[in-house]
């Protein structure tokens, strides 16, 4: 099995957890704030039955969104709807990106998402799975970055920590996992990464950020989620990471 179909399993195991848990909710529930600010659960739902189509565009070669502003317009309509409404569109959506999933299709091709980021088509699973566990989180109902499972966890990490790596004014940060794993990001040319991520050495660096904590404080940190304050660094506060 491809890591793009195992990724889609996980998808479809995700978009069920978050369903069944929503489904205990009633329709004045829906109106509350999530966790994300200026958003209510209803916000977070419309965004992810979107996206689940939006990425369907994306394997198809169209552009993920016609625009920003038909993007947030889309979410702000189908934000105040009852919950029934919200479960069936973000099933249905689900379904769809499911079915185009599966497929068959040249999964090493290139793609584009929004604001012209690139990548290979068979991570497009992968970042509808973060979609689907994060904003789980963020709906605020008793599912937290805790619940993560450890693999979902390790993956969304490596892939924060890739996307910052070389990232103009973010000072090169090597991050110390609960586990004894060290990756680094930010600015890190010229570094021995390599050798620094092997534990070659106690001091990487002079100017080398040591973060340290457990991962699910640092995956809520890198992913916008925490603001860091479990997280230990040897030198004065954490830097501020670029925007997502």
């Amino acid at each position: 099995m491809d890591h793009h179909e195992r990724d889609l399993l996980s998808v479809r195991e995700a978009t069920e957890r978050l369903l069944a848990a929503v489904g205990t909710l009633d329709n004045a529930a829906v109106t509350h704030p999530s966790r994300l600010p200026g958003w209510s659960r209803g916000h977070v739902l419309a965004h992810l039955a979107r996206n689940a189509d939006a990425l369907v565009d994306v394997l198809a070669g169209r552009p993920m969104y016609a625009s920003a502003e038909a993007r947030d317009a889309d979410i702000e309509r189908g934000a105040p709807r009852e919950l029934r409404a919200q479960l069936d569109d973000v099933r249905e959506s689900a379904d769809r990106f499911q079915a185009f999933g599966a497929r068959e299709a040249d999964w090493s091709r290139t793609v584009e998402l929004r604001n012209g980021i690139k990548d290979v088509a068979s991570r497009v699973p992968f970042r509808r799975w973060v979609e689907v566990e994060l904003h789980h989180v963020d709906l605020g109902i008793g599912y937290e970055l805790e619940d993560l499972s450890e693999e979902f966890t390790q993956l969304e990490i490596d892939f924060l920590a890739q996307r910052f790596r070389d990232h103009p004014g973010l000072p090169p940060l090597l991050i110390k996992q609960d586990d004894g794993r060290m990756i680094m990001t930010g600015e890190v040319h010229g570094l021995p990464v390599e050798e620094i991520e092997a534990g070659a050495g106690a001091d990487p660096q002079p100017g080398v950020y040591v973060i340290e904590g457990r991962r699910p404080d640092l995956l809520g940190w890198l992913a916008g989620r925490r603001d860091g304050a479990a997280l230990s660094v040897d030198r004065g506060s954490l830097p501020a990471l670029p925007p997502l």
